[in-house]
């Protein structure tokens, strides 16, 4: 496994992060086993796996609640990073989330805490102070935001410090190219990739649209006719499944699963440190190791942008996956 420096806080992370959200949100991700869960955690860690990423809104708090107990006598083997959500981002809110968090994961420090939406109604000044006296208390290691864009990055910067911005961003969807992963590079920050096979659609299992589930049919790449759509752009549906084809075509010709090819082709980019994936069985996880152990050639690298740039330019520099205009959420 390799690791990668994350930003200025000194971790040491691999390459393939561990998101907890599978294990503890039934009504998302569909039902799990607690003692399952802690066996493909201790796998994880078994193949060098050393970061877990929840949040307080995962499962409302069983996603940390389930980690906690998958890490008992494992935690020092670990890096935990978690999450408050935007509407708990005053300076009371943030320190009760937290503790609400710590408790949760039976634990006394979380190291990586990340904002986790923007919210601009209240400072960042505010939030970042929030989480400094946290770090300094002792209850969190290091601060990180997530889906914070470049000019959101830039105001929070100017209030404080920041380790990581965790950020949706996959070969199907390249928005974060444009500003985001530059304004990290500049100022330091590690990217942390979530959504590293879209929910499973690079993996290739879907071979049309419709076959795909509602629930991960909401993003901009589909029509704002499907059910749950939250924008209201036309989509880009046939050009998606013609990019997932020519991706398949690559996958074909080195003998490897596309899903495998899709994680090597993310490690790969400038400026990102880990690539998040939602881990739900032992299986999964020897799958996403393969993946990020493969090393591509330079050819191929370029051949892969070749074929997802078409995709790229049709959904633009809104880093937003789900909503656009006025309403996108990252800025």
């Amino acid at each position: 496994m390799e690791y990668r420096t994350l930003g200025s806080s000194g971790f040491e992370v691999s390459v393939l992060s561990f998101g907890a959200w599978q294990l503890g949100d039934p009504a998302y991700w569909g039902e799990f086993d607690a003692r399952a869960a802690a066996e493909t955690v201790a796998a994880a860690l078994d193949a060098g796996v050393n970061l877990f990423d929840t949040a307080e809104w995962y499962g409302a708090g069983q996603s940390e609640e389930v980690l906690g107990k998958a890490l008992e006598g494992r935690r020092d083997r670990a890096l935990v990073a978690s999450k408050v959500s935007p509407q708990n981002c005053t300076r009371q809110g943030v320190r009760e989330s937290c503790e609400a968090s710590l408790r949760r994961l039976g634990m006394d420090t979380i190291d990586l805490y990340q904002v986790h939406w923007p919210n601009r109604e209240v400072s960042f000044e505010e939030t970042y102070l929030a989480l400094l006296d946290l770090k300094q208390d002792g209850k969190i290691r290091a601060i990180g935001v997530s889906n914070f864009g470049p000019q959101d990055l830039r105001a929070w910067t100017a209030a404080g410090e920041c380790v990581s911005d965790q950020i949706g961003y996959n070969a199907l969807f390249r928005a974060a190219e444009f500003e985001i992963i530059p304004t990290c590079i500049e100022r330091g920050i590690g990217v942390l990739a979530y959504m590293p096979l879209m929910q499973g659609i690079l993996t290739g299992r879907w071979k049309t649209v419709d076959d795909i589930p509602q629930l991960r049919r909401r993003t901009r790449h589909f029509a704002s006719t499907r059910e749950g759509a939250m924008h209201t752009e036309s989509g880009a549906e046939d050009l998606l499944m013609r990019t997932l084809a020519a991706l398949e075509a690559v996958a074909v010709k080195l003998e490897r699963p596309m899903a495998d090819v899709a994680l090597a082709w993310l490690v790969a980019q400038p400026g990102v440190t880990s690539v998040i994936t939602g881990i739900h069985a032992i299986e999964q996880l020897s799958r996403n190791v393969s993946g990020v152990e493969l090393s591509l050639e330079r050819s191929v690298l370029s051949e892969i942008e070749s074929a997802t740039n078409p995709l790229k330019d049709k959904l633009g520099r809104n880093p937003d996956m789900w909503k656009c205009g006025l309403d996108a959420r990252i800025r």
